[in-house]
């Protein structure tokens, strides 16, 4: 049988086999490296079950009821490499982010742009800013590079009037960018200044520029004047509205809110050495582990607003917490004096987690992470899990896997003008061909073909 052929069928089935009761609990120990990865290994296969971005006819990186779950998708692949060196999934992943990245190298691809949020393309951005941070391969058929695309994100965002919007509020990024998105235009939210926040300070710590430090402050300041970060309590709230000028801030708590806050303090303090940075870090920090790490669970993370309420959590929200540990992980490697602080945190979640991923009796994830499998089953419960494990190895690699910078070993070529012009003579991507899927394949293929062998034989019978 073909390679191309048996991929398909293998990735086809690969969902039931990976969750059938031929396969085992899945268990940790903290203090076993082969432990962690292992778990983790088994966590990233089930999110890949889901992805079908390889296949034939198939748009990489797209997933037809969320875009932006693909950058979270691929943050989780980068995740799993950094932390346990396995390069299974890098094809799939570089070619997702950029096939994904626009004409105009600033992660507006056409296909969505009618209900493109800031925050989607943030996720996408801060995702090509990890591959930067790791030395990922160089895009794979376009003439970007990773630290491009995420100053053609930047660049858009911030001269924008889809963006930075300086005719309401006194400023701020809009959650979606065109009116006709309705009331997501009319607010202003954590997760999208955060995140730009957050993806222009890293700017900053690669390219050790000042002009993107800068704005990563104007945009952190202007978000503690509306209030969407508490100076007082470092509460995070999730968003304002421009029908009241901004006054008036929800405030529902979401981890990645927080999460996107604390990354970027992070790099303000690695960038500027300033102290307050690193007091407003500390203080993110530890309103972090009151709000979302509670003792009644057991100290896992918790996304305390839909679990505990119905275990309602909707499938973007199943991705928060995920996202948080991968945030709360790269904040100890940048600034290793929070590194005491986080691990508790982020080792009693990989705990739970574990716990969790014993439904139906076998590796088959869950959502609430302090009460063993809950029923749910998903890709975002696979991508979540596969962070938490994943980080988790952070007492392991912590001397070793700091994100890197143009200082310390980063190779990733500036293009300061990515993002301002489209370019319509950019080289575009010709249609998946077997040739191209092979490496994809024979990644797939090396998981499933053992399982496959397993399915027949029983199939099959004596």
């Amino acid at each position: 049988m073909r390679i191309t052929q048996f991929t398909q069928i293998a990735t086809a089935i690969l969902p039931g086999l990976l969750f059938s009761d031929y396969a085992q609990a899945l268990t940790i120990n903290l203090e076993d490296q082969d432990s962690l990865v292992a778990a983790a290994k088994v966590s990233v296969e089930g999110a890949f079950g889901y992805y079908n971005g390889n296949n034939s006819g198939a748009t990489p990186g797209a997933f037809d009821f969320s875009w932006w779950e693909g950058a979270a998708l691929c943050n989780a692949f980068l995740n799993y490499w950094h932390f346990t060196g396995d390069e299974t999934y890098n094809y799939a992943l570089n070619m997702a982010l950029s096939w994904q990245a626009g004409d105009a190298g600033d992660y507006l691809n056409e296909n969505y742009t009618t209900y493109c949020g800031n925050d989607d393309q943030m996720q996408w951005g801060n995702a090509a800013m990890a591959a930067a941070e790791y030395n990922l391969s160089d895009p794979i058929g376009i003439k970007y590079s990773w630290i491009g695309l995420v100053q053609g994100v930047y660049n858009n965002q911030k001269d924008n009037n889809e963006g930075w919007d300086d005719t309401t509020c006194g400023g701020g990024f809009r959650w979606q960018k065109l009116p006709v998105q309705g009331t997501g235009y009319h607010m202003k939210n954590a997760v999208s200044n955060g995140g730009f926040f957050q993806l222009a300070a890293r700017l900053a710590q690669y390219l050790q520029k000042d002009e993107y430090a800068d704005w990563a402050e104007k945009t952190y300041n202007w978000s503690t004047s509306v209030g969407l970060v508490n100076e007082k309590t470092w509460a995070v709230g999730d968003s304002v509205s421009t029908g009241d000028n901004c006054k008036t801030v929800d405030p529902t708590n979401w981890s990645y809110n927080y999460g996107v806050y604390l990354n970027g303090c992070a790099y303000m303090y690695a960038y500027t050495k300033k102290s307050i940075w690193l007091d407003r870090l500390n203080g993110l920090i530890d309103s972090t582990m009151a709000t979302f790490f509670l003792p009644k669970y057991g100290g896992t993370i918790s996304e305390k607003t839909c679990e505990a309420v119905g275990n309602n959590c909707d499938r973007n929200q199943k991705l928060f917490k995920g996202l948080t540990l991968m945030w709360m992980a790269n904040v100890a490697l940048v600034v290793p004096e929070t590194y005491d602080k986080l691990l508790k945190g982020i080792q009693d979640s990989a705990t739970g987690a574990a716990i969790s991923c014993s439904g139906q009796g076998n590796k088959t994830c869950g959502d609430r992470w302090y009460s063993g499998y809950d029923g749910k089953i998903g890709m975002e419960e696979q991508i979540s899990a596969t962070n938490a494990f994943s980080v988790a190895l952070l007492p392991f690699v912590k001397n070793s896997s700091a994100p890197l910078n143009t200082l310390t070993g980063g190779n990733s070529s500036s293009n300061p003008n990515a993002g301002t012009t489209y370019d319509n003579g950019l080289p575009k991507f010709a249609p998946i061909t077997t040739g191209d899927r092979a490496g994809a394949g024979i990644m797939t293929a090396v998981f499933v073909g053992g399982m496959v062998g397993m399915a027949v034989f029983m199939l099959m019978g004596p």
